[in-house]
């Protein structure tokens, strides 16, 4: 005996097979063996179907018939002699059972049997890779639907893949239902139009579709709070909430242009310590911090065009009299003070206040008061480029 291939179906069977059980073709007695290439085939094809050598089966003339027939009678009734003189001998392993019907019969439910367990064994694999498949789609269908931020994609998942995963199903259902608080939320805050609203909105949903929108409103908002102020610390509070913001270049053009036309605070202290040192250098008749508080060149100098230090060091002389023994300016509070760029960001400063002088010589009766009105030019460098004094008559 020997294992060969069904010419048929290609399983592995025995040579002795009655019929394949695999597709139950006959085998025994119906199949060669090729002598050139060694391939089985059945014995009714002229040539082989894999080296198409000749096929060869040996034909029985009328002769040869009749004699193997006469033959096979001689050998039944031998047979028949011998049984009735011989027990019958129980077949074994090396003397197996003669060939009958009851055995063929017999064989025909190991067939079936086999057949059977070949028909569960493709429809368990069948369902096994339909349930791969099945578990593939639902899992890319779950990756895109959680990557969403779309609620009606989220709920065709829910719909199309109901048992799907509980895991699955639960991050969907809470993305969903955060998606749905995210649009109430977005719609109160749309209908109040609060600054309050909308920047609880931003805090409580960053990854929001709707973020550029919500901060466009806010940018809005402060942008419209700093127009209607319209002031420079207003500017400045805009930049500082929106360094980057839609208006940012016109906050800073603005706040270049009100510092061109409003004094600050700082300005006017500055351009009043300023005037205070040059009439405090009279007064203690400095003529080193008098000249340092001027320009080099003044365009006018109480009538003098283009004045030098020099003359004004020459007034500090000329005012203080021989027989004055203390000289004292006081600068009343009147200021006022206009202002004009004369650059990027630089600015000059004119300045119309009143004074008062105070003289004193040897005697008391001879001490004198006068007032005069003076106007004063500070240019961008911090030093006076002009001055012109009118004595006020009582």
């Amino acid at each position: 005996m020997a294992i060969i291939k069904c010419p048929e179906c290609g399983r592995q069977i025995s040579d002795k097979a009655p019929v394949c059980p695999n597709c139950g073709v006959e085998i025994a007695g119906k199949i060669i063996r090729c002598p050139q290439c060694g391939e089985v085939y059945f014995n009714n094809q002229e040539v082989c179907p894999n080296c198409h050598h000749i096929t060869y089966v040996p034909r029985q003339t009328d002769n040869d018939r009749q004699a193997a027939a006469t033959k096979a009678g001689e050998q039944t009734t031998t047979r028949t002699q011998q049984s009735a003189m011989t027990p019958p001998i129980p077949p074994t392993a090396s003397n197996p059972a003669p060939n009958n019907p009851e055995t063929h019969g017999k064989r025909k439910p190991l067939a079936l049997i086999v057949s059977l367990l070949l028909v569960m064994l493709i429809c368990g694999l069948c369902f096994y890779f339909y349930n791969s498949a099945k578990e593939n789609k639902e899992l890319e269908a779950y990756e895109f639907a959680i990557k969403s931020d779309d609620p009606l994609v989220l709920q065709t998942y829910l719909d199309n893949n109901a048992d799907a995963p509980e895991a699955h199903l639960d991050s969907i259902r809470k993305k969903l239902e955060s998606l749905k608080k995210q649009d109430n939320d977005w719609e109160n805050a749309i209908v109040s139009g609060s600054k309050t609203a909308l920047l609880d909105f931003i805090a409580n949903h960053p990854d929001s579709e709707h973020l550029p929108e919500a901060r466009h409103k806010v940018d809005s908002i402060d942008w419209a709070d700093a127009i209607n102020e319209n002031s420079i610390d207003a500017m400045e509070l805009y930049l500082a909430q929106h360094a980057n913001g839609e208006h940012a270049d016109e906050a800073t053009t603005n706040i270049k242009q009100l510092k061109s036309k409003t004094l600050q605070p700082e300005e006017k202290s500055q351009v009043v310590s300023i005037l205070r040192h040059f009439f405090q250098s009279i007064n203690a008749k400095d003529e080193d911090a008098l000249q340092s508080s001027v320009a080099p060149i003044l365009t006018n100098f109480l009538g003098k065009q283009d004045a030098s230090r020099a003359d004004v060091a020459t007034f500090l002389n000329k005012i203080y009299k021989e027989d004055i023994t203390n000289m004292n300016w006081h600068l009343n509070n009147d200021y006022k003070i206009d202002k004009k760029e004369v650059g990027d960001e630089r600015y000059e400063y004119t300045v119309n206040f009143s004074s008062m002088q105070k003289i004193e010589r040897g005697s008391a009766e001879n001490s004198q008061e006068v007032r005069y009105q003076i106007k004063a030019t500070i240019n961008a460098d911090g030093l006076i480029s002009a001055m012109a004094m009118t004595k006020i008559l009582e």
